[in-house]
């Protein structure tokens, strides 16, 4: 899942409105996030093959340490944690948390199975909706219009930056989403983890984008 992960991080900016997009989307997409840089280490390994499900052509091979229910569970206590001591706001706190474990139990509606447990599981989760084009981009879509519809409410530009770099990110997503499902596949694991690395670029323009939005005048 890719878009679905970004659309619950902009949800999550009604609940917690003190909380940046930038820190909601990293803990929406933290697994991936550190995912490049244990396929770059060779802790973990994907493998370029078209055709194993209709949506991407990426086989999975390993990634415990990023994408187990185990290692899942460990990183959104450490997020959680470090944001704590950060910002002594417990509701993101609570939040952010929420989102880093959110995006394994996103990750298993899409992918085949793949997920493991824990490290060494020999049992993998997966309900594969991404055997489906057509249900994987309403699924997709659904959740990220509904996330966006929900930080625009909760939100408001504060000048042009706020407004115009807030729409181009939005449309830069969906493109990037586009470019991923309906291009051709990536030439080899090497490849996609340097792709991968680049949503972090994603986080800091969140971040950016924030600081020129605030919440609505209520009348």
């Amino acid at each position: 899942m890719f878009l679905g992960h970004f659309g619950l991080g902009l949800a999550a900016k009604r609940a917690s409105p003190r909380t940046s997009l930038g820190t909601l989307w990293m803990a929406a997409q933290f697994l991936d996030l550190i995912w490049p840089i244990f396929l770059l280490t060779g802790l973990e390994r994907v493998r370029v093959d078209p055709g194993d499900t209709v949506v991407t052509p990426l086989d999975f091979v390993s990634y415990p340490l990023s994408h187990s229910l185990l290692a899942a569970v460990g990183w959104s206590f450490l997020f959680a944690a470090v944001y704590w001591f950060a910002t002594r706001n417990g509701t993101g706190t609570f939040f952010v948390g929420f989102l880093v474990l959110s995006h394994w139990l996103l990750d298993a509606v899409v992918h085949r199975p793949d997920l493991p447990l824990y490290p060494g599981s020999d049992r993998m989760f997966g309900m594969g909706l991404w055997n489906s084009l057509v249900a994987t981009l309403l699924v997709e879509l659904l959740l990220f219009l509904w996330g966006l519809a929900l930080y625009r409410s909760a939100t408001r530009p504060r000048d042009a930056v706020g407004r115009y770099a807030f729409r181009t990110l939005i449309f830069f997503l969906l493109l990037v989403y586009a470019g991923s499902v309906l291009g051709p596949p990536p030439p080899d694991s090497h490849y996609v983890a340097v792709v991968a690395l680049g949503q972090w670029l994603l986080i800091f323009w969140a971040y950016w984008v924030d600081r020129h939005r605030e919440a609505p005048l209520i009348t």
